[in-house]
């Protein structure tokens, strides 16, 4: 049977990313039906919110959906779709591989790191206000489920994925009492992995510090929504930007795909955009739905492509636009597999 999933290309650059991304999973022989929902800035005028309740009925009914990037303005306009989407359908748990490239120029050669984010509270709750005219108020909630929650979805990651070790990172030292109380939480939770996973706890400053003098010392991290935001933009920073970087977003009843980055709508309908962040989401949406096969088919053939250089876009070196760096790890793709030769007798 088909997967059902829905499709937001999003706005901007995103359906110039949707499209190349759709290619390059059907490529693979997995069948797929896309029911397309369109969001966005676009929608504003129609619907009163760049999320119409149709994206979410449809993200309801299909329990899978990939996403292309939808603008969110700075210091006002509407609240950020993303923000909505993940507490409207209860995505709890923001997850953001960071893996080296082959063919990326940075500083670092073997970075792999994931970070477990949860999604749902912190100042991103948006309980916010003004406190007369000249000073404004944000609150922070943290609680213990939603911090247990995201906690033992770290750990049962780490177990599911042969990683080694869970890092829980936050400023208790200065909130005792909300860092605190999500500091507590984890060690809670990790004291029913003990043997099997390895836990330690960093301070948010200290943590990005260690990260870009030693990330080969961490694996996977768990963080508030805050700080996990910011972090998880500075590992995507150690291995090439936020053009390479996936996200996925899972909840008990939906998950989202993602690219991370924004909607550079000055470079929209361009075909220079990279697609590379989208894709590689894509890989995550694979394994999600058990194609395991497939999502190593499609990293394998993005790394080769990435690491050759010269059919790539512009920001990755190469020469090529969005819908031809596709075509070129599409027939990747469609190279047969080595065959095992036989050694000596």
């Amino acid at each position: 049977m088909a997967h059902r999933v829905t499709l937001i290309p999003g706005d901007g650059i995103g359906p110039e990313l949707a499209e190349a991304t759709r290619r390059v999973l059907e490529a693979t022989g997995v069948p797929f039906e896309w029911e397309v929902q369109e969001a966005g800035e676009a929608m504003i005028a129609e619907h009163g919110t760049p999320l119409p309740e149709a994206v979410l009925e449809s993200i309801r009914r299909n329990k899978v959906a990939l996403k292309g990037p939808i603008t969110t303005p700075v210091g006002g306009g509407f609240r950020s779709a993303n923000v909505t989407l993940r507490q409207a359908l209860g995505l709890y748990a923001n997850v953001r591989p960071a893996r080296s490239m082959k063919g990326l120029d940075t500083r670092y050669e073997d970075v792999d790191l994931v970070i477990v984010r949860e999604n749902t509270e912190d100042l991103y709750a948006g309980i916010e206000h003004m406190v007369g005219p000249d000073a404004a108020e944000s609150i922070k909630i943290i609680t213990r489920a939603a911090s247990e929650r995201i906690a033992r979805y770290a750990f049962d990651y780490a177990v599911a994925n042969g990683r080694r070790k869970v890092t829980a990172v936050h400023k208790a030292n200065i909130m005792k009492l909300s860092d605190g109380l999500f500091l507590e939480s984890c060690r809670t939770i990790a004291a029913d992995y003990d043997g099997r996973i390895e836990f330690e706890d960093r301070i948010v400053d200290n943590m990005c510090m260690q990260l870009v003098q030693k990330p080969e010392l961490y694996d996977v991290m768990v963080l508030p929504n805050l700080y996990g935001d910011i972090v998880s933009d500075l590992c995507a920073g150690l291995v090439g930007g936020l053009g390479v970087a996936p996200g996925a977003n899972i909840g008990t009843e939906a998950a989202v795909f993602e690219a991370v980055h924004g909607s550079a709508p000055k470079y929209a309908g361009l075909n220079k955009a990279n697609p590379t962040a989208l894709i590689l989401s894509g890989v995550l949406m694979l394994r999600h739905l058990g194609e395991q096969t497939a999502a190593e088919q499609v990293e394998t053939a993005l790394r080769t492509t990435v690491a050759e250089g010269h059919r790539t876009t512009y920001d990755l070196g190469g020469e090529s636009g969005t819908s031809q760096f596709a075509d070129a790890i599409i027939e990747r793709l469609a190279e047969p597999a080595p065959t095992a030769t036989a050694g000596p007798a």
